[in-house]
């Protein structure tokens, strides 16, 4: 009996995902990747000058390094990009579900949502199709900071996981849950029957991220920002609980999506 399409599409995309792999460029990143025992590492490259800086977690790593000329560095990366002498690959780091990263323990800590009575509400980050790897590293840097549980996007049209965007994260990547789904607004459906409070970002929403949280700072928060430009699709907008907006001392035009999702994240915090 011939397979149905879908059913084909399904098992092609899957060994699709089984065979990728990332080049990881970078000290800062190489480092961070090689000391996460959850990443699985498959080739390094360095100059023997990179060596000796990562030494101390080369040996740890159980990947024999292959050193290089400098002058003819063999990793295939872009021309321009800045590998300082290291390169990594390794296959995309596995998150789980959706549910493993919103009502699971947060990442470094053994306490989930539910874990005692100070356990500080979770906050997630959502991007409708924010594709520009250099924001979504910077995203990922903000979110570990303040606390998030994740970022996450959907699987299309939006920023994969790349050796731009781990050199810009510096290192959150290997930390920092970034979960690409499916379908974003089944995502946001899914995320308020686990109790949370969706809001979207819109510059031009009447209430701010804090007077929406008033009175429901205890609540599981999810912020859902778009692309610059476009912002959130109309789906998107809909699916949300709340259109919201940061508040600023003045008027502006608007706000690159890395710092504004910064911001929102910090006005999101329980105080």
């Amino acid at each position: 009996m011939k397979k149905p399409t879908w059913v084909v599409d399904k098992e092609r995309s899957k060994k699709a995902e089984a065979s990728e792999t990332v080049w990881l460029f970078g000290l800062h990143a190489v480092r961070d990747a090689l000391s996460n025992p959850a990443r699985e590492k498959l080739r390094l490259i360095v100059t023997r000058n990179a060596a000796d800086k990562l030494s101390d977690v080369i040996g740890a790593a159980a990947v024999p390094p292959e050193i290089a000329d400098p002058r003819k560095f063999p990793a295939p990366l872009d021309p321009g990009s800045v590998h300082q002498g290291a390169a990594l690959e390794v296959r995309p780091l596995n998150w789980g579900s959706l549910e493993d990263v919103a009502v699971g323990p947060r990442p470094g800590t053994g306490d989930g949502p539910d874990a005692g009575a100070a356990q500080t509400p979770p906050r997630l980050i959502l991007l409708d199709r924010v594709s520009d790897p250099h924001n979504v590293g910077a995203i990922l840097r903000s979110a570990e900071v303040l606390g998030a549980r994740a970022v996450i996007a959907p699987a299309r049209h939006s920023a994969p996981e790349t050796g731009a965007l781990a050199k810009t994260a510096s290192g959150a990547l290997e930390r920092q849950p970034y979960l690409r789904v499916r379908n974003l607004a089944q995502a946001m459906l899914a995320l308020k029957e686990m109790g949370y409070l969706v809001l979207g970002l819109d510059g031009l929403a009447e209430a701010t991220v804090e007077e929406a949280l008033k009175t429901q700072a205890d609540r599981p928060v999810a912020l859902v920002l778009g692309a610059e430009g476009p912002g959130l699709r109309e789906k998107t907008r809909l699916t949300c609980d709340r259109l919201v907006r940061i508040r600023a001392a003045g008027s502006f035009g608007s706000l690159n999506v890395s710092n504004a999702a910064a911001l929102a994240l910090y006005a999101a915090q329980p105080k």
